[in-house]
């Protein structure tokens, strides 16, 4: 089933062993829940991830950072609503997202420029770590100049780029991916809505999630600029906009970051290396918009 094949693609999380490199340490700070889906089609994608740990290894991803209190962290199922948020020091996705990404994940690679692993994994790196933006501004204060997802968002961006860098480049391009193809198919709901709405619109944040990865490395990020995906205009100014970024999260999220441990965590190698069969979206069920 369409779930199970999902988990295939999930469990990149995993860390590579790479010799000397010792376990990293779960986060005390965070509890993770795998709720029963209320879904049926949905209890294999619960049953995997929890058979897999897939919540573990985000948890040990996050495990550098030092929260004055817990966050749960959790799946569950939203009543047919393609939704994640942070709330009251807990972080939901939904198994209706994973599934919308699923969706958006391209069978051929070779005919898209994307791998499919990249496309599902991207996305589910970055949703986690959106919302754990949300809870870093929430927990600790942060003062937020601006719309908070545009923030959540930068945030997300940043982390992902701390990867090793063949890595940081397929979350990026996974990510961006699934917002171009929001673009693609257009809204799911009405104009107004989508321009009133508290997140940026699939394009703006399509340009801005480039533009700090064209920022932080232009010659790993290079080929964006070349094949035009972001224009030259903007990517003239966008070392200016990671510098603020990261000069942001310097003097604000840096001081509640154990380092040792944030060192241990960018060592390893969390993706694989080859990218394993997955099967056509086209046997599942249609995630609900």
């Amino acid at each position: 089933m369409k779930a199970c094949a999902f988990i295939a693609a999930s469990l990149v999380l995993l860390p590579v062993s790479r010799g000397e490199a010792q376990p990293v340490p779960a986060s005390a700070a965070i509890e993770i829940t795998y709720a029963a889906p209320a879904n049926p089609l949905h209890r294999n994608l619960h049953d995997v991830l929890r058979q897999h740990e897939a919540l573990e290894k985000v948890q040990a991803i996050l495990s550098p950072f030092r929260l004055p209190r817990t966050v749960a962290m959790k799946v569950q199922g939203c009543n047919g609503e393609v939704e994640a948020w942070y709330e009251n020091a807990a972080i939901t996705v939904c198994y209706e997202y994973l599934e919308e990404v699923w969706q958006s994940a391209p069978d051929d690679g070779a005919s898209t420029g994307i791998d499919r692993i990249d496309a599902i994994v991207g996305p589910l790196v970055d949703v986690f770590l959106h919302e754990f933006g949300h809870a870093l501004f929430d927990l600790l204060a942060i003062p937020v100049l601006g719309r908070e997802e545009d923030a959540a968002d930068q945030v997300a961006a940043f982390l992902m780029l701390q990867f090793q860098p063949e890595e940081a480049k397929r979350l990026i391009r996974g990510t961006a991916h699934l917002y171009r193809t929001w673009v693609r198919q257009g809204p799911w709901f009405n104009r107004t809505k989508t321009f009133a709405d508290v997140h940026g619109t699939p394009a703006q944040r399509f340009y801005n999630l480039l533009c700090i990865a064209y920022g932080a490395d232009q010659e790993l990020f290079r080929d964006i600029v070349e094949q035009e995906q972001l224009p030259r205009e903007r990517a003239e100014g966008c070392a200016d906009e990671y510098r603020q970024v990261a000069y942001a999260v310097q003097q604000l999220i840096r001081p509640h970051v154990d380092e040792a441990a944030a060192k241990q965590v960018l060592a390893r190698r969390w993706l694989p290396g080859a990218t394993p069969a997955l099967p056509s979206t086209r046997h599942g069920v249609p995630a609900k918009r």
